[in-house]
Protein backbone atom coordinates (compact mmCIF):
# COMPACT_ATOMS: atom_id res chain seq x y z
CA UNK A 1 0.00 0.00 0.00
CA UNK A 2 1.32 3.74 -0.80
CA UNK A 3 0.24 7.05 -0.07
CA UNK A 4 -2.12 7.17 -2.69
CA UNK A 5 -4.49 4.15 -1.74
CA UNK A 6 -4.25 4.65 2.09
CA UNK A 7 -6.21 8.02 1.27
CA UNK A 8 -8.91 5.88 -0.28
CA UNK A 9 -9.74 4.93 2.86
CA UNK A 10 -10.62 8.05 4.35
CA UNK A 11 -13.96 9.32 4.59
CA UNK A 12 -14.32 12.12 1.94
CA UNK A 13 -16.83 15.12 1.82
CA UNK A 14 -18.05 16.23 -1.37
CA UNK A 15 -19.05 19.77 0.11
CA UNK A 16 -15.53 20.55 1.11
CA UNK A 17 -13.17 22.06 -1.00
CA UNK A 18 -9.93 19.33 -2.34
CA UNK A 19 -7.34 21.37 -0.21
CA UNK A 20 -9.42 20.97 3.33
CA UNK A 21 -9.37 17.24 2.12
CA UNK A 22 -5.74 16.94 1.52
CA UNK A 23 -4.94 18.83 4.87
CA UNK A 24 -6.83 16.27 6.95
CA UNK A 25 -4.94 13.64 5.25
CA UNK A 26 -1.81 15.00 6.43
CA UNK A 27 -2.81 15.65 9.62
CA UNK A 28 -3.85 11.81 9.96
CA UNK A 29 -0.02 11.40 9.30
CA UNK A 30 0.64 13.81 12.00
CA UNK A 31 -0.98 12.59 14.87
CA UNK A 32 -0.69 9.07 14.22
CA UNK A 33 -4.20 7.92 12.93
CA UNK A 34 -3.54 7.43 9.40
CA UNK A 35 -4.21 3.76 9.51
CA UNK A 36 -7.48 3.71 11.89
CA UNK A 37 -9.73 3.56 8.91
CA UNK A 38 -8.38 0.00 7.70
CA UNK A 39 -10.84 -2.18 10.09
CA UNK A 40 -8.68 -5.58 10.10
CA UNK A 41 -5.80 -5.83 12.46
CA UNK A 42 -2.29 -6.87 10.87
CA UNK A 43 -2.46 -10.02 13.22
CA UNK A 44 -5.60 -11.48 11.72
CA UNK A 45 -5.15 -13.46 8.04
CA UNK A 46 -8.74 -14.51 7.38
CA UNK A 47 -11.94 -13.17 8.23
CA UNK A 48 -15.49 -14.70 9.24
CA UNK A 49 -15.81 -15.94 6.19
CA UNK A 50 -12.68 -17.91 5.43
CA UNK A 51 -11.55 -15.69 3.32
CA UNK A 52 -7.73 -14.55 3.31
CA UNK A 53 -7.31 -10.59 3.75
CA UNK A 54 -4.06 -8.87 1.71
CA UNK A 55 -1.54 -7.16 3.87
CA UNK A 56 -3.01 -3.65 2.33
CA UNK A 57 -6.56 -4.28 4.14
CA UNK A 58 -4.80 -4.95 7.51
CA UNK A 59 -3.61 -2.23 10.09
CA UNK A 60 0.57 -2.27 10.98
CA UNK A 61 1.27 -3.65 14.37
CA UNK A 62 3.70 -1.20 13.92
CA UNK A 63 4.06 2.86 13.63
CA UNK A 64 7.32 4.48 13.21
CA UNK A 65 6.08 8.25 13.23
CA UNK A 66 9.13 8.98 11.75
CA UNK A 67 7.58 12.11 10.02
CA UNK A 68 6.12 13.39 13.87
CA UNK A 69 9.78 12.69 14.75
CA UNK A 70 11.14 15.16 12.29
CA UNK A 71 8.88 18.03 12.87
CA UNK A 72 8.92 18.06 16.48
CA UNK A 73 12.84 18.03 16.67
CA UNK A 74 12.82 20.62 14.25
CA UNK A 75 10.06 22.43 15.94
CA UNK A 76 11.93 22.06 19.03
CA UNK A 77 15.37 23.94 17.61
CA UNK A 78 12.59 26.92 16.31
CA UNK A 79 10.91 27.76 19.37
CA UNK A 80 12.23 25.14 22.39
CA UNK A 81 12.73 26.70 25.25
CA UNK A 82 16.89 28.27 24.70
CA UNK A 83 15.47 28.84 20.89
CA UNK A 84 13.07 31.40 21.47
CA UNK A 85 14.00 34.60 19.46
CA UNK A 86 14.54 38.20 21.42
CA UNK A 87 13.36 41.22 19.12
CA UNK A 88 15.27 44.41 18.40
CA UNK A 89 13.37 47.71 17.67
CA UNK A 90 14.15 51.47 16.99
CA UNK A 91 12.62 52.19 21.25
CA UNK A 92 14.18 50.59 23.16
CA UNK A 93 11.42 49.69 25.70
CA UNK A 94 9.50 47.56 22.89
CA UNK A 95 11.45 44.52 23.33
CA UNK A 96 10.62 44.41 27.17
CA UNK A 97 7.34 44.84 26.23
CA UNK A 98 7.13 42.64 23.76
CA UNK A 99 8.66 39.85 26.47
CA UNK A 100 5.85 40.35 28.62
CA UNK A 101 3.07 39.42 26.13
CA UNK A 102 4.74 36.53 25.10
CA UNK A 103 4.88 35.63 29.15
CA UNK A 104 1.69 36.35 30.24
CA UNK A 105 0.25 34.57 27.17
CA UNK A 106 1.91 31.50 26.69
CA UNK A 107 3.39 33.00 22.95
CA UNK A 108 6.30 30.16 23.03
CA UNK A 109 3.68 27.42 23.29
CA UNK A 110 1.22 29.03 21.42
CA UNK A 111 3.96 28.81 18.30
CA UNK A 112 5.09 25.83 18.93
CA UNK A 113 1.96 24.23 18.27
CA UNK A 114 1.10 26.68 15.50
CA UNK A 115 4.61 25.06 13.73
CA UNK A 116 3.45 21.33 14.49
CA UNK A 117 0.36 21.78 13.48
CA UNK A 118 1.44 23.80 10.38
CA UNK A 119 3.86 21.60 9.09
CA UNK A 120 0.60 20.29 6.76
CA UNK A 121 0.52 23.40 5.02
CA UNK A 122 -0.47 26.18 6.92
CA UNK A 123 -2.09 27.13 10.27
CA UNK A 124 -3.59 30.21 11.50
CA UNK A 125 -3.63 32.42 14.51
CA UNK A 126 -6.36 34.70 16.00
CA UNK A 127 -5.76 37.71 18.40
CA UNK A 128 -8.61 39.06 20.20
CA UNK A 129 -8.37 41.90 23.21
CA UNK A 130 -10.87 40.75 25.86
CA UNK A 131 -10.84 43.62 28.52
CA UNK A 132 -8.01 45.29 26.60
CA UNK A 133 -6.08 41.82 27.24
CA UNK A 134 -4.87 39.82 24.52
CA UNK A 135 -5.62 36.31 23.41
CA UNK A 136 -3.97 34.33 20.82
CA UNK A 137 -5.88 31.06 19.53
CA UNK A 138 -4.46 28.63 16.88
CA UNK A 139 -6.48 27.24 14.17
CA UNK A 140 -6.19 24.21 11.75
CA UNK A 141 -7.15 25.81 8.23
CA UNK A 142 -8.95 22.95 7.05
CA UNK A 143 -12.17 25.27 7.44
CA UNK A 144 -11.14 28.22 6.51
CA UNK A 145 -10.17 30.67 3.67
CA UNK A 146 -8.28 33.78 3.43
CA UNK A 147 -8.78 36.29 1.10
CA UNK A 148 -5.17 39.20 0.42
CA UNK A 149 -5.96 42.78 -1.49
CA UNK A 150 -3.76 44.09 -4.41
CA UNK A 151 -0.74 44.99 -1.91
CA UNK A 152 -0.96 41.58 -0.18
CA UNK A 153 -2.44 42.67 3.22
CA UNK A 154 -5.19 40.41 4.86
CA UNK A 155 -9.08 41.92 3.96
CA UNK A 156 -10.76 38.75 4.84
CA UNK A 157 -11.01 35.64 6.91
CA UNK A 158 -13.61 32.89 6.13
CA UNK A 159 -14.27 29.95 8.74
CA UNK A 160 -17.30 27.67 7.28
CA UNK A 161 -17.46 23.95 8.07
CA UNK A 162 -20.53 21.62 9.22
CA UNK A 163 -22.35 20.86 12.56
CA UNK A 164 -25.44 18.88 13.70
CA UNK A 165 -28.32 20.84 15.03
CA UNK A 166 -27.80 19.50 18.94
CA UNK A 167 -24.32 21.37 18.89
CA UNK A 168 -26.15 23.94 17.77
CA UNK A 169 -28.87 24.00 20.27
CA UNK A 170 -26.32 23.64 22.72
CA UNK A 171 -25.06 26.79 21.87
CA UNK A 172 -28.37 28.42 21.95
CA UNK A 173 -29.80 28.56 18.46
CA UNK A 174 -33.16 28.06 17.84
CA UNK A 175 -33.21 24.06 16.79
CA UNK A 176 -35.98 21.93 17.34
CA UNK A 177 -35.38 18.24 18.41
CA UNK A 178 -36.71 17.36 14.66
CA UNK A 179 -33.18 18.75 13.25
CA UNK A 180 -31.09 17.93 16.72
CA UNK A 181 -29.47 14.95 14.10
CA UNK A 182 -29.50 17.39 10.88
CA UNK A 183 -26.39 18.99 9.44
CA UNK A 184 -26.01 22.39 9.59
CA UNK A 185 -23.71 24.92 8.11
CA UNK A 186 -21.71 27.34 10.15
CA UNK A 187 -20.28 30.36 9.38
CA UNK A 188 -18.97 34.03 10.33
CA UNK A 189 -16.85 35.86 8.13
CA UNK A 190 -13.78 38.46 9.37
CA UNK A 191 -13.40 41.82 7.46
CA UNK A 192 -11.46 44.84 8.82
CA UNK A 193 -14.29 46.30 10.38
CA UNK A 194 -16.67 43.34 11.82
CA UNK A 195 -17.28 39.98 12.70
CA UNK A 196 -19.92 39.07 10.54
CA UNK A 197 -22.06 35.78 12.04
CA UNK A 198 -24.51 34.17 9.78
CA UNK A 199 -27.41 32.55 10.69
CA UNK A 200 -26.89 28.21 10.12
CA UNK A 201 -28.78 26.81 7.49
CA UNK A 202 -28.79 23.10 6.83
CA UNK A 203 -26.94 21.54 4.29
CA UNK A 204 -29.55 20.57 1.27
CA UNK A 205 -30.58 24.45 1.66
CA UNK A 206 -27.09 25.83 0.61
CA UNK A 207 -24.76 28.39 2.76
CA UNK A 208 -25.73 31.17 4.57
CA UNK A 209 -26.48 34.43 3.32
CA UNK A 210 -28.67 35.84 6.88
CA UNK A 211 -26.26 37.63 8.99
CA UNK A 212 -27.36 37.76 12.63
CA UNK A 213 -26.95 41.14 14.29
CA UNK A 214 -27.24 39.81 17.97
CA UNK A 215 -23.93 37.53 17.51
CA UNK A 216 -22.33 39.77 14.92
CA UNK A 217 -19.78 41.73 16.76
CA UNK A 218 -17.99 45.47 14.98
CA UNK A 219 -14.38 45.55 16.10
CA UNK A 220 -13.48 48.78 14.07
CA UNK A 221 -9.51 47.72 14.38
CA UNK A 222 -8.86 48.69 10.64
CA UNK A 223 -7.29 44.94 10.28
CA UNK A 224 -8.69 41.70 10.09
CA UNK A 225 -7.22 40.14 13.56
CA UNK A 226 -5.82 36.78 12.34
CA UNK A 227 -2.08 35.79 10.85
CA UNK A 228 -1.93 33.10 8.21
CA UNK A 229 1.38 31.28 7.73
CA UNK A 230 2.31 28.78 5.18
CA UNK A 231 4.44 26.05 5.61
CA UNK A 232 8.17 26.85 4.29
CA UNK A 233 6.70 29.61 2.31
CA UNK A 234 6.75 33.24 1.84
CA UNK A 235 3.41 35.49 2.77
CA UNK A 236 0.49 35.64 0.27
CA UNK A 237 0.34 31.49 -0.32
CA UNK A 238 -2.71 29.39 0.99
CA UNK A 239 -1.05 26.31 1.55
CA UNK A 240 3.04 25.67 1.27
CA UNK A 241 4.37 22.39 1.07
CA UNK A 242 3.87 19.23 3.45
CA UNK A 243 7.15 18.91 5.74
CA UNK A 244 6.95 15.43 5.44
CA UNK A 245 4.67 14.67 2.59
CA UNK A 246 7.61 13.15 0.52
CA UNK A 247 8.19 10.17 2.69
CA UNK A 248 4.88 9.16 3.72
CA UNK A 249 5.00 6.33 1.28
CA UNK A 250 8.33 5.37 2.83
CA UNK A 251 7.30 5.15 6.06
CA UNK A 252 4.35 3.30 5.40
CA UNK A 253 6.58 0.53 3.61
CA UNK A 254 8.42 0.82 6.87
CA UNK A 255 5.50 0.13 9.10
CA UNK A 256 3.95 -2.48 6.89
CA UNK A 257 7.91 -4.16 6.90
CA UNK A 258 8.27 -3.91 10.66
CA UNK A 259 5.13 -5.71 11.68
CA UNK A 260 5.98 -8.06 9.28
CA UNK A 261 8.92 -9.00 10.28
CA UNK A 262 7.38 -8.88 14.18
CA UNK A 263 4.93 -11.34 12.92
CA UNK A 264 7.61 -13.39 11.88
CA UNK A 265 9.77 -13.37 15.01
CA UNK A 266 6.59 -14.35 16.35
CA UNK A 267 5.68 -17.34 14.37
CA UNK A 268 9.51 -18.59 14.99
CA UNK A 269 8.92 -18.88 18.56
CA UNK A 270 6.11 -20.90 17.80
CA UNK A 271 5.62 -22.43 14.85
CA UNK A 272 3.47 -24.64 13.51
CA UNK A 273 3.21 -28.17 13.58
CA UNK A 274 2.30 -30.97 11.08
CA UNK A 275 1.93 -34.57 11.98
CA UNK A 276 0.39 -37.38 10.56
CA UNK A 277 -3.05 -39.05 10.47
CA UNK A 278 -5.33 -41.51 9.34
CA UNK A 279 -6.11 -42.12 5.24
CA UNK A 280 -8.16 -39.13 4.77
CA UNK A 281 -8.23 -36.60 7.47
CA UNK A 282 -10.10 -33.88 5.28
CA UNK A 283 -13.23 -36.48 4.61
CA UNK A 284 -15.22 -34.51 7.26
CA UNK A 285 -14.88 -31.25 4.95
CA UNK A 286 -12.53 -29.57 8.57
CA UNK A 287 -10.45 -27.29 7.35
CA UNK A 288 -6.83 -27.41 8.47
CA UNK A 289 -6.07 -24.67 11.32
CA UNK A 290 -4.21 -22.66 11.91
CA UNK A 291 -1.57 -21.44 14.48
CA UNK A 292 1.59 -23.34 16.36
CA UNK A 293 2.10 -26.21 17.93
CA UNK A 294 -0.90 -26.15 19.69
CA UNK A 295 -2.94 -26.34 16.69
CA UNK A 296 -1.71 -28.74 14.32
CA UNK A 297 -2.20 -29.68 10.76
CA UNK A 298 -3.54 -33.07 9.93
CA UNK A 299 -1.76 -34.81 7.05
CA UNK A 300 -2.19 -38.19 5.18
CA UNK A 301 -0.90 -41.39 6.22
CA UNK A 302 1.81 -41.51 4.32
CA UNK A 303 2.99 -37.64 4.96
CA UNK A 304 5.78 -36.60 7.78
CA UNK A 305 5.62 -34.99 11.08
CA UNK A 306 7.47 -31.64 11.28
CA UNK A 307 7.57 -28.50 12.74
CA UNK A 308 7.34 -25.37 9.65
CA UNK A 309 10.36 -23.54 11.30
CA UNK A 310 11.89 -20.26 8.80
CA UNK A 311 15.23 -18.92 9.08
CA UNK A 312 16.04 -16.69 11.17
CA UNK A 313 18.27 -14.83 8.64
CA UNK A 314 15.31 -12.50 7.00
CA UNK A 315 14.77 -10.63 10.14
CA UNK A 316 18.61 -9.73 9.80
CA UNK A 317 17.54 -8.56 6.30
CA UNK A 318 14.55 -6.83 7.13
CA UNK A 319 16.01 -5.00 9.59
CA UNK A 320 18.87 -4.02 7.03
CA UNK A 321 16.25 -2.79 4.99
CA UNK A 322 14.39 -1.31 7.63
CA UNK A 323 17.77 0.80 8.58
CA UNK A 324 18.08 1.56 4.40
CA UNK A 325 14.29 2.85 4.35
CA UNK A 326 14.58 5.47 7.66
CA UNK A 327 17.93 6.92 6.06
CA UNK A 328 15.60 7.66 2.64
CA UNK A 329 13.00 9.10 5.02
CA UNK A 330 14.80 11.43 6.49
CA UNK A 331 17.17 12.41 3.42
CA UNK A 332 13.78 13.52 2.08
CA UNK A 333 12.35 15.74 4.68
CA UNK A 334 15.75 16.57 6.16
CA UNK A 335 15.42 14.95 9.43
CA UNK A 336 17.93 13.85 11.77
CA UNK A 337 20.23 11.45 10.38
CA UNK A 338 22.74 11.71 13.29
CA UNK A 339 23.41 8.68 16.16
CA UNK A 340 23.94 9.50 19.30
CA UNK A 341 25.10 6.29 20.39
CA UNK A 342 28.29 7.05 18.32
CA UNK A 343 29.42 10.23 20.08
CA UNK A 344 32.36 8.82 22.19
CA UNK A 345 32.88 12.61 23.67
CA UNK A 346 31.28 15.30 24.10
CA UNK A 347 30.95 17.42 20.99
CA UNK A 348 31.35 21.53 20.61
CA UNK A 349 28.55 23.71 19.32
CA UNK A 350 29.91 23.95 15.42
CA UNK A 351 30.73 20.31 15.69
CA UNK A 352 27.08 19.20 16.79
CA UNK A 353 25.46 22.09 13.41
CA UNK A 354 28.10 19.86 11.34
CA UNK A 355 26.36 16.70 12.79
CA UNK A 356 22.82 17.89 12.26
CA UNK A 357 23.17 19.82 9.20
CA UNK A 358 19.96 18.99 7.38
CA UNK A 359 17.69 19.01 10.38
CA UNK A 360 19.23 22.70 10.61
CA UNK A 361 18.27 23.30 7.25
CA UNK A 362 14.87 22.54 7.78
CA UNK A 363 14.86 24.61 11.08
CA UNK A 364 16.41 27.65 8.90
CA UNK A 365 13.18 27.54 6.58
CA UNK A 366 10.97 26.94 9.17
CA UNK A 367 12.77 30.49 10.81
CA UNK A 368 11.19 32.42 8.50
CA UNK A 369 7.81 30.67 7.97
CA UNK A 370 7.01 31.26 11.51
CA UNK A 371 9.67 33.21 12.28
CA UNK A 372 9.84 36.36 10.00
CA UNK A 373 6.55 35.95 8.87
CA UNK A 374 4.15 34.67 12.08
CA UNK A 375 5.80 35.89 15.17
CA UNK A 376 6.90 39.08 13.82
CA UNK A 377 3.73 39.92 11.86
CA UNK A 378 2.03 38.74 15.53
CA UNK A 379 4.24 41.39 17.41
CA UNK A 380 3.15 44.15 14.64
CA UNK A 381 -0.36 42.98 15.69
CA UNK A 382 0.03 43.57 18.96
CA UNK A 383 1.53 47.23 18.28
CA UNK A 384 -1.43 47.84 15.99
CA UNK A 385 -3.90 46.82 18.68
CA UNK A 386 -2.47 49.31 21.26
CA UNK A 387 -3.61 51.94 18.70
CA UNK A 388 -7.10 50.87 17.68
CA UNK A 389 -8.35 49.91 21.00
CA UNK A 390 -9.41 52.74 23.45
CA UNK A 391 -7.50 53.19 26.55
CA UNK A 392 -4.01 50.64 25.03
CA UNK A 393 -3.51 47.29 25.86
CA UNK A 394 -3.54 46.21 29.44
CA UNK A 395 -0.08 44.42 29.57
CA UNK A 396 0.93 42.71 32.89
CA UNK A 397 -1.31 45.25 35.20
CA UNK A 398 -0.11 48.44 32.90
CA UNK A 399 -1.43 50.42 30.46
CA UNK A 400 0.66 50.35 27.30
CA UNK A 401 -1.10 52.72 23.98
CA UNK A 402 0.46 53.47 20.98
CA UNK A 403 2.91 51.00 20.46
CA UNK A 404 6.12 51.89 17.53
CA UNK A 405 6.59 49.04 15.47
CA UNK A 406 9.38 50.73 13.33
CA UNK A 407 12.73 48.62 13.22
CA UNK A 408 10.67 45.34 14.95
CA UNK A 409 13.28 42.54 14.05
CA UNK A 410 13.68 39.08 15.22
CA UNK A 411 17.66 37.82 16.71
CA UNK A 412 17.69 34.29 17.06
CA UNK A 413 20.21 32.65 19.42
CA UNK A 414 22.35 29.60 18.21
CA UNK A 415 20.81 26.39 17.25
CA UNK A 416 23.93 24.88 19.99
CA UNK A 417 25.20 26.97 22.83
CA UNK A 418 29.44 27.10 22.30
CA UNK A 419 31.61 25.50 24.69
CA UNK A 420 33.92 27.30 26.69
CA UNK A 421 36.66 26.91 24.01
CA UNK A 422 34.71 28.05 21.72
CA UNK A 423 33.98 30.99 23.28
CA UNK A 424 36.95 31.53 24.01
CA UNK A 425 38.60 31.02 20.44
CA UNK A 426 35.78 33.54 19.15
CA UNK A 427 36.52 36.19 22.01
CA UNK A 428 40.59 35.87 20.48
CA UNK A 429 39.75 36.35 16.89
CA UNK A 430 36.75 38.99 17.69
CA UNK A 431 39.62 40.84 19.99
CA UNK A 432 42.18 40.28 17.39
CA UNK A 433 39.59 42.28 14.89
CA UNK A 434 39.12 45.11 16.98
CA UNK A 435 42.71 45.83 17.80
CA UNK A 436 43.02 45.89 14.06
CA UNK A 437 40.31 48.36 13.33
CA UNK A 438 38.31 45.53 11.05
CA UNK A 439 35.56 45.02 13.61
CA UNK A 440 33.89 47.59 16.05
CA UNK A 441 34.00 46.72 19.87
CA UNK A 442 30.11 46.91 19.62
CA UNK A 443 30.09 44.79 16.78
CA UNK A 444 31.90 42.70 18.49
CA UNK A 445 30.48 42.48 22.06
CA UNK A 446 27.01 41.59 20.18
CA UNK A 447 28.44 38.95 18.12
CA UNK A 448 30.03 37.32 21.17
CA UNK A 449 26.92 38.15 23.48
CA UNK A 450 24.75 36.28 21.01
CA UNK A 451 27.05 33.25 20.67
CA UNK A 452 26.84 32.75 24.83
CA UNK A 453 23.21 32.93 24.60
CA UNK A 454 22.49 36.40 26.39
CA UNK A 455 18.71 37.18 25.98
CA UNK A 456 19.83 40.58 24.56
CA UNK A 457 22.87 40.84 22.62
CA UNK A 458 22.33 44.60 22.14
CA UNK A 459 21.28 45.95 25.28
CA UNK A 460 24.99 43.91 26.31
CA UNK A 461 26.59 46.82 25.02
CA UNK A 462 24.67 49.44 26.52
CA UNK A 463 24.95 47.61 29.92
CA UNK A 464 29.17 47.76 29.74
CA UNK A 465 28.55 51.48 28.89
CA UNK A 466 27.19 51.86 32.03
CA UNK A 467 29.64 50.14 34.27
CA UNK A 468 32.47 51.88 35.84
CA UNK A 469 35.80 50.08 36.58
CA UNK A 470 36.29 49.45 40.99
Amino acid sequence: MDWQELRKTYPRDPDLPARAHRLAALGRVLGGTQYDAIPNPFGTEYNGAGEYIPLSQRRPSVRTKMCRAVVDDAVSLLFGASHWPTTAATDPTLPGILAQVAAGTALPALMMEAATRGSVGSVAVLVEAVDRRLRFAVHDTLYLTPRWDGAGELSAMTECYKVTGATLAGQGWPVGPDDAAAIFWWQRIWDRADCHVYVPRRVDAGLPTQVDPTRSTHHGLGFVPWVWMANLAAPGVVDGPCTFEAAIDTVIECDYLLSQSGRGLKYSADPRLVIRAGPDPYADGTPASSGGAASALTLPLDGDAKLLEINGDAAGAMRDHYRELRASVMEQIHGNRAQADRLSAPASGRAMEMLYQPLLWLADRMRLSYGEYGLLALYRMVCAFSHAIAGGLRINGRDYAGLDADGLALQWPPYFAGTEADLAQLAQGLDTAVRGGFLSRQTACVILAARAGTPSPHSEWARIGTERPN
